[in-house]
């Protein structure tokens, strides 16, 4: 397949178009959108050889106003020790714009921690990295929300390490570190009774806080409600599967809810993986298949999904991409696998859609489209 830089109309879609982002890596995952006041579009991601393994770094790429094709990429971290693995972009309230990161050792997300870069020229040059969060084991996928009383919210999740054992993801729980004074300290409020809920995505729903989770036991994603971003309920089962892969969440204009994910789950899986890192030096080794989280159901279709009711119910769907979502392996190399994954949805000054997400774990695809789509 060729992936074409340039933003075009899809041949059996015109409402819609797109364009593979450009990329000097073999693998290419987990990518986050951002709008600059300008209308830029940034694009942030990981690449290498391969998840876990230390030439993972955080990649860049813009969309120009006015322009119909993504620029090449440049490189933002490459600490030779540590996979740099799911980078995100916020514009803080200063106009300050920030990069988060994760930076593990080898295939062991309880080694994790947070890293930071920030720009004051729209990402044309970052300051140095600095460590945000040094506790071990800390992750994160969706960037920070700003309260109503001007707190900012982080989500996070605890990739906790099992005794006797590598990290398995059965004991990962989620927090939201709070932020009082502008980042420069953190306070940690855990979410109660989240066990297996990892990559937290908060939504100022208007009536109160919404939050989505991808599910460790591939079953259903998962949903929480605060007043105050700070005490949130305990996660409960929504009406949408969820395959344990990322999930993305923003609020239009309009007042609904946007929800990307994959339409499948553990029910639709042909095999099941040991872990995550099975297919890495080492990995196999030392894990096991357990009951709890569930690694290898298939990541697609990959599907738009639209709420009227603050994100209690998504009657709106339909699918971005098709295909057997095949994810039995990581290993980019062999092209061999045919995920749909990790989504990022924003919503452009234009009132269009945004959409970025993992294809095939060769390439980052970029979907610009209007809401009604999915109507």
């Amino acid at each position: 397949m060729q992936f074409t830089p340039v933003l075009a109309p899809r041949a059996d879609d015109p409402a819609r178009t797109e364009a593979f982002i450009p990329t000097p890596a073999v693998q290419n995952h987990a990518a986050t959108l951002h709008e600059l006041p300008d209308g830029t579009l940034l694009a942030t991601w990981f690449g290498g050889t391969q998840e876990g393994v230390p030439d993972i770094s955080v990649h860049l790429a813009r969309l120009e106003p006015g322009a119909d094709r993504w620029s090449d990429a440049q490189v933002l971290s490459d600490d030779p020790t540590r996979s740099e693995q799911n980078p995100l972009l916020w514009t803080a309230p200063d106009g300050a714009l920030w990069l988060l990161w994760t930076a593990q050792l080898g295939g062991n997300q309880d080694t994790a921690i947070v890293r930071r870069r920030i720009s004051r020229d729209g990402g044309r040059s970052w300051g140095p990295i600095t460590t945000l969060l040094d506790t071990p084991g800390l992750f994160i996928r969706a960037p920070i929300v700003v309260a109503r009383d001007g707190a900012w919210l982080l989500p996070v999740w605890r990739c906790t390490k099992p005794e006797g054992g590598a990290w398995t993801g059965d004991l990962d729980t989620s927090s939201v570190m709070v932020s009082e004074d502008a980042g420069a300290t953190w306070v940690e409020h855990p979410v109660p009774d989240s066990l297996g809920a990892v990559h937290m995505a908060i939504v100022d729903a208007g009536e109160d806080y919404v939050a989505f989770f991808r599910s460790r036991r591939a079953d259903f994603v998962q949903v929480a409600r605060s007043a105050d971003g700070r005490a949130w309920s305990a996660p409960a089962p929504l009406a949408l599967p969820n395959n344990n892969s990322s999930v993305c969440a923003a609020r239009l204009a309009s007042g609904r809810i946007a929800l990307v994910c994959n339409h499948s789950s553990r029910q639709d899986a042909t095999g099941r993986r040991l872990s995550l890192y099975d297919d890495i030096e080492g990995g196999e080794e030392e894990a096991q298949v357990s009951e709890g989280a569930f690694w290898g159901a298939p990541r697609a279709p990959l599907t738009l999904a639209l709420s009227e009711d603050g994100g209690r119910t998504f009657p709106h769907r339909r699918n971005l991409e098709e295909g057997d979502g095949f994810c039995m392996t990581n290993n980019s190399k062999d092209k061999l696998n045919r995920e749909f994954s990790y989504p990022s949805v924003i919503q452009g000054r234009d009132g269009r859609l945004h959409i970025a997400f993992t294809f095939w774990r060769q390439a980052i695809k970029h979907v610009t489209l209007h809401e009604e789509w999915a109507l």
